[in-house]
């Protein structure tokens, strides 16, 4: 973790707390997840569904973990940073979105959820809140801790 900074928290949630990092050598924003539980071993740690999804997933609309640190027995998932989330980008609006925008991240939305259906992923926590935007003009599927392998 020495490789990262700490600048704000992002959130917290069940399985941990979220913050803003920067990588110190190159000045990269990252979205960094600590999670709650310890894990005592490295092979534990490879095994959670998570990890074993985002490892063989890579698409443009599925947000990417760039590396996962396990220090003193505490779990860290390093993914790259996206803004804001699509419930705080609809609530923080004081007018309706344009269709055609709408139906471009719907469309980003859809077009990440088939890959993962073609390489035998399903989802299963999909809403508002883990759907990263950069804006309007960039949606990706985040939160693979509920995602399940059908092969």
């Amino acid at each position: 973790m020495n490789r990262y900074i700490t600048l704000n928290q992002l959130g917290d949630g069940t399985y941990g707390s979220v913050v803003l990092g920067q990588r110190v050598d190159t000045g990269e924003k990252v979205a960094i997840k600590r999670m709650k539980r310890k894990y005592y071993s490295w092979e534990e740690a490879m095994n959670l569904r998570e990890v074993k999804s985002l490892k063989k997933l890579s698409h443009a609309n599925l947000v990417k973990l760039k590396e996962v640190i396990r220090e003193n027995d505490t779990l860290y998932f390093v993914f790259e940073y996206m803004k804001e989330n699509l419930y705080q980008l609809i609530r923080d609006r004081d007018k309706f979105l344009p269709e055609s925008i709408i139906r471009n991240m719907m469309f980003q939305v859809l077009q990440g959820l088939a890959f993962m259906h073609r390489h035998g992923f399903f989802h299963r926590d999909m809403k508002p809140e883990n759907l990263l935007c950069m804006g309007t003009e960039l949606v990706k599927i985040a939160d693979f801790g509920l995602a399940r392998e059908i092969r």
